[in-house]
């Protein structure tokens, strides 16, 4: 568990966390929504490499959900970060990050971070080249998904940002 703030903490995710996650992926008008199965399964079979912010009463109000990526076991991708609105400007997505990375690589080698950002996502830009600026790792971007790869109508291509190499 890591302290953001007095009123807030960050810890592994539980199966009861799954419907706020839901909520929360929802609410960010961001994100692509998976269903509330996804986060409840996500809750259950990647908490070791997922996070959530709780506010004072245990409840969640932002989270980050990973895995470590089979053929590079080094590496820990970043499947969704979102923060409930009543939380945003407060620096909680890059403690959540960090927080995560830090228990990740305490638990196993850790010499990367990937994740996918949509191009004009401005705010997952500036999230994630914060954090390869914070940790002094590089970033490098190429295209990993086109738009045409995706089947269910119009989507931006889907841009791997790399971050590494990380030195914890």
């Amino acid at each position: 568990m890591t302290a953001v703030q007095a009123d807030l903490r960050i810890e592994r995710p539980s199966v009861e966390d799954g419907a706020a996650l839901w909520r929360i992926a929802k609410d960010s008008g961001t994100l692509d929504l998976n269903s509330s199965y996804a986060y409840l399964l996500w809750c259950r079979d990647f908490a070791a490499t997922s996070a959530v912010a709780r506010a004072e009463g245990g409840e969640p109000v932002g989270f980050v959900t990973g895995y470590v990526r089979p053929e590079d076991p080094h590496t820990l991708l970043v499947w969704q970060v979102a923060v409930d609105a009543a939380q945003r400007g407060r620096g909680l997505a890059a403690a959540l990050l960090d927080g995560l990375t830090a228990r990740v690589a305490a638990e196993r080698p850790l010499t990367a971070v990937e994740t996918t950002i949509a191009p004009g996502n401005t705010a997952s830009e500036r999230l994630f080249t914060s954090y390869a600026e914070r940790h002094g790792a590089t970033v490098t971007r190429e295209v990993l998904f086109d738009t045409g790869l995706f089947p269910d109508g119009p989507h931006d291509p889907e841009v791997l940002y790399r971050i590494g190499p990380l030195a914890f």
